[in-house]
C-alpha cells in the first residue's frame, strides 16, 4: 500500500487522500487523478463519509503541479497522451469544486500548478509556514490551467492577473490574505488538526477555525493598489507600457520579469482570465482550458520551455516569436477556438 503513488482510505468518518510521490514532490500523473476521481466517487454516495481531508506524505510539499515531462513528450507527437491526462486531471477539478461533502486541503509546503488544482476547491483551504504557492506557467510556455481562469481572475482586484503573469511566488500571510487559503496553521500542528478532523469529521469550518492563527503582516497589501492600477489593462503590450511609465522600482522589476516569459503565454494567459472572469460556470472554463491545453503543449514555446526549465535546465529559453508583436490576435484564436464535435471536454456524468 505504501508504494501507492495516491493512498485513499477511510477514517472515522473522514474520505482520506494523501499523495505518496515526494521524490516527484507529488506531481500528479494520470493514474492519480484517477485514484482520486475514483475514490471521491465512491465516497460520494457513501453516508459514512462526512468529508473529506487531502494531504501529502514526507515534508517537501503538498504538489509541485502535474508531470511535465510526460506532457512535453507527448506534445512532441500528437499530444493524445496529453490531452487525456487533461481530460481526467480537469474532470476531477471539476469533481472536487461540484462536490456535495465538505473537502479540506493540508497545503504544506511547495503548491503549484496541478496541485492548486486540487487544493482551490476544497472549502477549507490550510497554509502552513512552510507553504509556497505559484501559478508559474508562462515560464515554460504554458498557461495557468487546472482551473486558474476561474479562481485568479476571482482574486481581489488584479492580483490574480499580476500572479498569472509573473509566477510570483507568494508564502502563508500573502495567501491567506488574498483567499486562496482559507486558514494559517502552523506545521506543528498540523497532526493535532488532522485528529481533530477525524474526531469532529462532519465539520471541518470549526475545526480549522479553532487552529487557525494569524498569518503575519501580507507584503502584497501594499501592493494592491499598484497591481490593479498597472494590470488592469486587456493587452500584454498596454501592461508593459503602464509598468513602464510607473518607472518605480518594483513596476520595472515586474517588467523585467515579464519579458523573460514567453510572449505567447503571456498572452494566451492574459485573454484566459478575461475570459474565464465572465464565464458563467466552472466546467464552462474547465472546457476552455483543455482546448488550449491540447494545442499549447504542442508549440514552439511549451517545448522549450520544458527544455531550458525541466529538462536541461539551463533556463535561457529561445521563445518564438521573440517578442510579443510576433503574436497575432489570429495565433491567440486558433488556440482558443472551439474543438470538432465530440472531441470537446465535458464533466464527468
Amino acid at each position: 500500500m505504501s508504494e501507492s503513488e495516491v493512498l485513499t482510505r477511510v477514517e472515522s468518518g473522514v474520505g482520506r487522500i494523501t499523495l505518496n510521490r515526494p521524490k516527484a514532490l507529488h506531481a500528479l500523473n494520470r493514474a492519480m487523478c484517477e485514484a482520486m476521481t475514483d475514490a471521491l466517487l465512491a465516497w460520494r454516495a457513501d453516508d459514512a463519509v462526512h468529508s473529506v481531508l487531502i494531504d501529502h506524505a514526507g515534508e517537501r510539499g503538498f504538489c509541485a503541479g502535474g508531470d511535465i515531462r510526460m506532457i512535453a513528450e507527448s506534445g512532441a507527437g500528437d499530444a493524445s497522451e496529453a490531452r487525456a491526462f487533461f481530460k481526467v486531471e480537469y474532470r476531477l477539478n471539476h469533481l472536487m469544486f461540484e462536490y456535495p461533502k465538505p473537502l479540506t486541503a493540508i497545503v504544506d509546503g511547495i503548491v503549484m500548478g496541478g496541485g492548486v488544482g486540487i487544493s482551490e476547491p476544497a472549502a477549507v483551504r490550510i497554509a502552513t509556514e512552510r507553504t509556497t504557492y505559484a501559478m508559474p506557467e508562462t515560464g515554460i510556455g504554458l498557461f495557468p490551467d487546472v482551473g486558474g481562469g476561474w479562481f485568479l481572475p476571482r482574486l481581489p482586484g488584479q492580483t490574480g492577473v499580476w500572479l498569472a503573469l509573473t509566477g510570483a511566488r507568494l508564502k502563508a500571510a500573502d495567501t491567506v490574505a488574498l483567499g486562496i487559503h482559507s486558514h494559517f496553521v502552523p506545521a506543528g500542528r498540523i497532526e493535532a488538526l488532522k485528529a481533530a478532523l477525524l474526531a469532529h469529521p462532519d465539520n471541518p469550518q470549526a475545526v480549522a477555525a479553532s487552529f487557525a492563527e494569524a498569518a503575519g503582516p501580507a507584503p502584497t497589501t501594499e501592493l494592491r493598489e499598484a497591481i490593479g492600477r498597472l494590470f488592469a489593462f486587456d493587452t500584454v503590450e498596454d501592461i508593459f507600457a503602464a509598468l513602464e511609465a510607473d518607472g518605480s522600482e518594483w513596476a520595472l522589476a515586474q517588467l523585467a520579469t515579464l519579458k523573460t516569459k514567453s510572449p505567447q503565454s503571456l498572452k494566451v494567459t492574459l485573454r484566459q482570465l478575461r475570459l474565464g472572469a465572465a464565464m458563467p460556470s466552472f466546467a464552462d472554463n474547465m472546457a476552455l482550458e483543455y482546448r488550449l491545453g491540447g494545442r499549447v503543449v504542442r508549440t514552439h514555446d511549451f517545448q522549450e520551455g520544458v527544455r531550458a526549465v525541466v529538462v536541461d535546465k539551463d533556463n535561457t529559453p529561445n521563445w518564438s516569436p521573440a517578442d510579443l508583436a510576433g503574436v497575432s490576435e489570429a495565433d491567440l484564436d486558433r488556440l482558443f477556438a472551439p474543438l470538432p464535435a465530440g472531441q470537446e471536454w465535458t464533466p464527468l456524468t
